[in-house]
């Protein structure tokens, strides 16, 4: 999966290693105005769970991706889960000040 944010990109200028950190911050803090991301690993599993029980829920590589979502999800959750979302917030827009 690639993940493309404009705001790094220039017209005929590609993105290089250094916005990476610049990209994933920026993420992190639109992020935390979506929602209580903190519950996605459960609202990923609440879903999909649902679609198991269904016939489309039979497709091996579709449970493939969808526990690959689970766990990205779950490992995100995790890795902020000792931050409060003010503390990420904060960290976030420093990140993107310097």
């Amino acid at each position: 999966m690639r993940l493309i944010f404009s705001y790094i990109t220039k017209e005929n200028q590609k993105p290089t290693h250094q916005d990476v950190m610049p990209s994933m911050a920026k993420f992190l803090s639109d992020l935390w105005f979506e929602g209580d991301f903190r519950e996605q690993p459960n609202y990923l599993s609440e879903i999909f769970k649902r679609i198991l029980e269904t016939e489309l829920g039979d497709d091996k590589e579709l449970r493939s991706k969808m526990m690959e979502c689970i766990k990205t999800s779950e490992m995100l959750a995790e890795t902020l889960e000792p931050f409060s979302d003010k503390q990420i917030q904060k960290a976030c827009s420093k990140f993107l000040a310097a």
